[in-house]
């Protein structure tokens, strides 16, 4: 199982972080150990002292593919959940600086907690799904599919171009603007629509 995460999907977000618009989806990858499950807590990293929430929509990959073709990307996912991709900014911002691969800043033990599932065909409308994220009660981030600059479908078409997507597989599909750092003691909650999908506490 792998995470598969967009960045710079949500034009207002990219134009926050001074990020040029991305004319084909940026696309980088996270481990299996970066997972956080059934609202567990988050545990601030000795190795950064700026790390950000990032709220964003995850799709649950249901089948092997390979080059897939956008028209037929819809039958490759089977449910929907939200989750936090959380970066070391500070980390980040010096090996953008560098030139050098976000891995470090990205990819660390921990930094993709996600919610359960809704299964697909409890979505009305997958390119209109509105999701948002309140710290410490605090409405922090609104987003909605319909405003990705690549939707799913289109994500799972080009990335599939290089690799092989497999049953269980998630993709993070980027957040909206409004990311901000998180402080020990802080409680993050996450919503599709108004469902509390997860809640996060920061230790």
């Amino acid at each position: 199982m792998k995470i598969i995460c967009i960045g710079r999907n949500y034009v207002l977000h990219a134009k926050e972080l001074n990020n040029p618009i991305p004319e084909k989806p940026v696309w980088f990858m996270k481990p299996q150990s970066a997972i956080i499950t059934k609202n567990k807590p988050f545990f601030y990293p000795e190795f950064s002292q700026d790390i950000h929430f990032e709220t964003e929509l995850v799709y649950h990959i249901c089948k092997v593919g390979k080059y897939i073709e956008e028209r037929f990307a819809h039958t490759y996912y089977d449910a929907i959940g939200v989750g936090f991709d959380f970066t070391a900014r500070d980390l980040q911002s010096e090996f953008k600086a560098k030139g050098l691969p976000w891995e470090p800043a990205k990819a660390f033990d921990g930094s993709a907690p996600i919610s359960k599932f809704i299964p697909i065909n409890e979505i009305d409308d997958v390119n209109n799904i509105q999701f948002s994220m309140k710290k410490n009660g605090t409405l922090m981030q609104q987003g909605n599919s319909k405003d990705m600059l690549f939707p799913i479908d289109k994500i799972i078409s080009y990335v599939s171009q290089f690799l092989t997507i497999k049953m269980g597989d998630l993709i993070y599909t980027g957040t909206p603007a409004g990311v901000g750092p998180i402080e020990v003691g802080d409680k993050l909650e996450a919503f599709i629509g108004d469902k509390l999908m997860l809640k996060t506490s920061i230790k």
